[in-house]
């Protein structure tokens, strides 16, 4: 243990005997309970929600609220909680992390924090790790909420934006993190206060929190939009390439860095395929993305381990869990590549429109808490990210697994013949076995050897990923033999004989009755059909007992220590006898790699034949310092992601501030005339910052602010009024026309009325602020890729990621102000359009239809918005959804109405607003075009949004 392990766990044995006292004080009151109807138990709850109304703590009402649930459970479930379970529930609502062994019932500990946070009626989410087992808990442990009158809900994908409202509205709401943050992203991208889904984030309990706040935590989620250009051609073109270049003669390959290098005889053969002299010239730039990600695709990512083809699609296989990761798509042109590589169809590149890393958006709960089996090895972390101590809870029983060293053989080959030969020894003696491997590929190699022997088996990888349930539930069955890739989070507990709770839910399902459409029914039969099939294992419960338990074999070491307990923790559950071993081989990847020194020179020395295995506890421990070495290095990899996303986290939250004010209704009149008022600050500061006043050129002052807002003082009139030219200063012509834009305000408001206005301001102001804002994510993602360069001229990378982030942000906030008063100043009152096909913005108030409809600009043409069907698709980073990009129409030179899309080129520098080929679809309207663009680029308008006239 480190020296930081040891400091953070200080004080553990002081934490515990707290959860010992709640323990011996909701057992004080357990009799009391039994002697309740259950009408005088459900009343507690109303009783509790006043107490704590009046005043009272959450922590004060801990005993008798968790007393009461254990006495719902017992009367609905048939189980009641441990005292090792109360200490883990009292754990979680103090905000802490419980670590508890596999099988002891974490499901069921999550039920007494959630319902006494939910005391608060401001909502508890419990984050699980996939749909099914959202579902699943919450309709069985709904079943002790509603006992006491609390409501629970459950996000699971393809929910509308109406069903996800009313799920988040229960005092419980079970879901993914996916789900969960997704929402976030898209609440802050809704156009109406209707459309919000979230309530506040007031406490979440994340089960297997290891794999989601930690592992998981190395992919942002992203919510994206189709990009410019079809680069499809250069993916198949450079598969194509990469297929003739050759390892260690053409490019080098860093597998413990997952990185890849061009080497001088291979750049040469690109650049002959291609037919260009220089590849590393400005102009080819691009060309060198699609090359690398052509050979990491051919290199280091492989069909059956890092991804499944399916379906004519690329599907991400997750490393921790081995559960297909839908929606998910790998960044930056590496999932075309990967798809090109396996000729699929190439889907277009993306633009992202709002994202968040997992570790920023569960900060933003009030308090946070976990479960997982396995949390110590990562403790560190999870106190410096997120401020969550882990409290290791005792077992209910005492546990006896035998865990054996490893076994290490020379090859592969004779490694899987010697655990096939164990598979079979064990199975004939009834013993059930758990096989773990570490990849698709690896699993389906193994049953093909299975079926060679006749032995019956069931095999759990990505490609079997809707049957993980049924499987795990029957693995500890009497001579059941169970390939799985990976064992994290499948949250349904192997029973030695069966799992009867699991085989009663199905009953119950088979009989058509559902604990939500008919819970009167559904409990009285409950208790009838799980006693059913508890007497149906209990016999072959003892025969397995007899066995020897649960056989867990594990065909290779994992990256992560956490994986390989994970497995192991399958075995051995409340006090039940197993074992545990794992078997590795000098070829495997982990070996290979990091640890395969002095073990190669023993093996290799003759002394040994190939079939004769290495058992020793050196062995043990150099592979686990293997791991620490990798965990160390993904541990640096989350920190660094974090860092950055800091940077842009404090951003986030200042426009999704501003945003939910928004939709809130809050006035924006004043903070429209301070935008007005910056505006004009800016463009008179800018005309008059050098030389006497008459050398200013008013002329081109008073052009560039028609293009903002109509000017109703003539330059003239100016002049008189500061007594001649000699008069004129920055501070008086910024007071006048700021006065001016201030009337002009008026009568627009005048001309459409107040209440309209106001509505108008909030629906500009968003449209603005969104385009704006996915612009900024670009530039910010722009900017990152190649800050790490920096480091080479003796700078802080993240230090200029700060620094420049902030300008970039600056000048997107002086974008949005100019841009808003820009559409404002010419909104007029218009009979609605007819409705384009497709979902819109609502506009059949009136409000809505002066925002969106058509507004005469200088030239008589008209200007509209509108808004695509939003359609699910995969990601970069992380998880995506895919919308209609944002479509204006403008004037054109000849007055005739236009229709410009939002586009994008990645090229040119982030700073200094847009680049080249670049523009965010509005066109200002009366903007001459040797003036400077209103977009803020400085640039003339000609050579920027002016381009969209062309």
């Amino acid at each position: 243990m480190g020296i930081f392990e040891r400091v953070i766990r200080i004080g553990e044995g002081r934490a515990i005997r707290r959860l010992e006292r709640v323990v011996s004080l909701t057992n004080a009151l357990e009799d009391v309970y039994l002697e309740m109807t259950d009408e005088e138990l459900r009343a507690l709850t109303d009783d509790f929600r006043q107490r704590r109304a009046d005043g009272e703590s959450l922590d004060s009402l801990m005993p008798e609220a968790f007393a009461a649930v254990r006495e719902a459970s017992r009367r609905t479930l048939g189980l009641r909680h441990f005292d090792v379970q109360i200490m883990g529930g009292a754990a979680l609502h103090l905000g802490n992390i419980a670590e508890m062994k596999t099988g002891e019932g974490k499901t069921l500990v999550a039920t007494l924090p959630a319902y006494l946070n939910a005391l608060d009626g401001e909502g508890v989410h419990v984050v699980t790790v996939n749909d099914y087992l959202a579902t699943y808990q919450s309709d069985l442990m709904g079943r002790v909420f509603r006992f006491l009158g609390m409501e629970t809900g459950c996000i699971v994908t393809g929910q509308t934006p109406e069903q996800r409202r009313k799920e988040y509205a229960a005092d419980i709401t079970y879901g993914t993190n996916n789900e969960f943050g997704f929402d976030y992203l898209r609440d802050n991208m809704a156009l109406d206060a209707k459309q919000l889904v979230h309530r506040a984030f007031h406490y979440a309990i994340v089960d297997e929190v290891d794999s989601i706040l930690i592992d998981e935590a190395r992919t942002p989620l992203i919510i994206s939009g189709p990009a410019q250009g079809d680069n499809a051609k250069w993916y198949v073109e450079f598969a194509r390439i990469a297929r003739e270049l050759k390892i260690d003669e053409d490019y080098e390959v860093e597998e413990k860095k997952r990185t890849v290098g061009m080497l001088e005889p291979g750049i040469e053969k690109v650049e002959a395929a291609l037919g260009i002299v220089n590849l590393y010239e400005p102009a080819n730039t691009p060309l060198i993305g699609f090359l690398n990600n052509a050979v990491k695709a051919k290199e280091l990512f492989h069909r059956d381990r890092e991804y499944v083809v399916q379906s004519g699609e690329v599907d991400i296989v997750d490393e921790h869990t081995g559960r297909l990761l839908k929606g998910r798509r790998y960044s930056e042109g590496l999932h075309q590549a990967i798809e090109a590589k396996e000729g699929v169809a190439i889907k277009a590149e993306n633009q992202t429109y709002a994202t968040i890393t997992l570790q920023n958006y569960f900060r933003l709960y009030d308090k946070l808490s976990g479960m997982t089996g396995t949390a110590q090895t990562e403790a560190g972390e999870l106190h410096a990210t997120y401020g969550l101590g882990v409290i290791q809870i005792p077992t209910n029983k005492p546990m006896i697994r035998q865990d054996q060293a490893d076994f290490l053989y020379k090859s592969e080959q004779a490694k899987f013949d010697a655990l096939i030969a164990d598979i079979l020894e064990r199975n004939a003696n009834g013993q059930p076995v758990l096989v773990g491997t570490v990849s698709v590929e690896k699993s389906e190699a193994l049953s093909k050897e299975l079926r060679k022997r006749g032995i019956a088996h069931n095999v759990l990888n990505a490609k079997q990923h809707e049957k993980e349930a049924s499987v795990v539930a029957e693995a500890g069955r009497w001579r059941a033999v169970t390939v799985a890739t990976n064992m994290a989070g499948r949250g349904t507990d192997i029973m030695l004989g069966g799992n009867p709770e699991f085989r009663a839910v199905a009953e119950m399902a088979e009989r058509g009755l559902d604990p939500h459409e008919d819970p009167e029914a559904y409990e009285a039969a409950w208790d009838g059909v799980l006693a059913e099939q508890q007497a149906l294992v209990e016999e072959e419960h003892d025969k397995v007992l007899a066995a020897g338990g649960l056989y867990v074999l594990g065909t290779e070491r994992h990256e992560s220590r956490r994986i390989d307990n994970q497995l192991r923790g399958r075995s051995g559950r409340q006090g039940d006898p197993g074992e545990s071993r794992f078997y590795l081989s000098l070829e495997d990847d982990l070996m290979r790699m990091f640890q395969s020194g002095m073990a190669a020179q023993m093996m290799n020395s003759g002394a040994l034949p190939d079939d004769m295995p290495i058992e020793s506890g050196i062995l043990t421990r150099g592979v686990r310092s293997a791991q620490a070495q990798i965990e160390g290095r993904n541990a640096e990899i989350r920190k660094n992601i974090l860092k950055y996303d800091d940077v842009l986290n404090a951003q986030r939250t200042v426009i999704y501030d501003e945003r939910r004010k928004v939709l809130d209704g809050e006035d924006l009149r004043d903070q429209i005339e301070g935008f007005s008022a910056d505006v004009v600050t800016e463009y008179v500061r800018a005309a008059t910052q050098t030389g006497a006043p008459d050398e200013w050129d008013l002329e081109a002052l008073w052009k560039d602010l028609r293009a903002v807002y109509p000017v109703s003082l003539t330059i003239d009139e100016v002049t008189e009024e500061a007594g001649g030219v000699s008069g004129l200063s920055t501070d008086f012509l910024v007071r006048e026309l700021t006065a001016d834009a201030r009337v002009q305000y008026d009568l627009v408001e005048e001309r459409i009325s107040s209440e309209i206005m106001r509505t108008v301001e909030r629906q500009v102001l968003l449209q603005v602020l969104d385009a704006k804002w996915r612009e900024h994510l670009y530039e910010m993602d722009y900017l990152k890729e190649g800050i790490g360069l920096r480091a080479m001229g003796q700078r802080d990378p993240l230090t200029e990621y700060q620094r420049e982030g902030y300008g970039l942000f600056e000048a997107m906030t002086d974008g949005i102000k100019r841009q808003a008063i820009q559409v404002l100043y010419r909104v007029e009152r218009r009979e609605a359009p007819q409705p384009e096909p497709g979902p819109s913005v609502d506009a059949t108030s009136a409000a809505a239809t002066a925002a969106t409809a058509p507004a005469p600009a200088a030239d008589g043409a008209t200007r509209r918005r509108l808004v695509g069907p939003a359609t699910s698709t995969g990601n970069g980073a992380g998880m995506q959804m895919t919308m209609a990009p944002l479509t204006y129409s403008g004037p054109s030179e000849d007055g005739s109405a236009k229709v410009v899309k939002d586009s994008r080129a990645k090229k040119g520098g982030a700073a200094g607003g847009a680049k080249k080929a670049e523009s965010d679809g509005i066109t200002f309207p009366g903007t001459a075009k040797n003036s400077l663009c209103p977009c803020g680029s400085g640039k003339k308008y000609k050579m920027c949004h002016g381009k969209n006239e062309a």
